[in-house]
C-alpha cells in the first residue's frame, strides 16, 4: 500500500480532479467543482516540485480544498442569480401592485379574490365583496391587500 501511495504523481491529481468534475455534473450543488480545482492545483504543484511526499500532497490538497470551498461559497452567496423570470416559483410576487375586486368580503381580516381561474386568500382591513383591492405584499400563500382607489380592474398577464 505504501508503494502505491508513494508513487503519487501529478497526473494522479489531475485524474482525481477530472473525476470530481464528473461527480459535479451528476450531483446537485457546486462543492465538487472547488475540490476539483484544488486537485488540479495540487497536481500542478507536484509537477513543479516532484519530490513532494504523499503526506505533503494530501495536506496541500486538503488545505486548498477547504480554502476553495470557503471562497466559492462566499462568491456564490454574494452573487444574485440573473433570471429573465425573477418571480418564477413566487407566483404571488408578480401580483403585487395589481387590483382585483373582492370575490368574498374581507371579514375579520380574511377574504378571497379571483385571479384568472384561481382563488387567493387575502388579508386586509374589512372590506365589502365587490370592492376593489390592491395587492401590497405576499405572505406565503396569502396575499396582503388594501382598499384601492376607484380604478380599472387589472387582469393578470397570460403565461406564455
Amino acid at each position: 500500500m505504501d508503494a502505491l501511495i508513494d508513487g503519487l504523481s501529478y497526473w494522479h491529481w489531475w485524474i482525481a480532479g477530472a473525476i470530481l468534475l464528473v461527480v459535479e455534473l451528476l450531483a446537485p450543488g457546486i462543492i465538487f467543482l472547488w475540490l476539483a480545482m484544488a486537485a488540479g492545483v495540487t497536481g500542478a504543484l507536484v509537477l513543479l516540485l516532484p519530490g513532494l511526499g504523499w503526506e505533503v500532497q494530501v495536506l496541500v490538497f486538503s488545505g486548498l480544498g477547504v480554502v476553495s470551498v470557503l471562497a466559492g461559497r462566499r462568491i456564490w452567496r454574494h452573487r444574485p442569480a440573473d433570471s429573465d423570470h425573477p418571480t418564477l416559483n413566487r407566483r404571488g410576487s408578480e401580483l403585487i401592485g395589481r387590483r382585483y375586486p373582492l370575490e368574498r368580503a374581507i371579514e375579520s381580516g380574511t377574504g378571497r379574490i379571483r385571479v384568472g381561474e384561481s382563488m387567493w386568500l387575502v388579508h386586509g382591513p374589512d372590506t365589502p365583496a365587490g370592492a376593489l383591492v390592491e395587492v401590497t405584499d405576499v405572505d406565503g400563500p396569502t396575499l396582503v391587500v388594501r382598499p384601492a382607489e376607484a380604478a380599472a380592474v387589472e387582469t393578470p398577464r397570460e403565461a406564455s
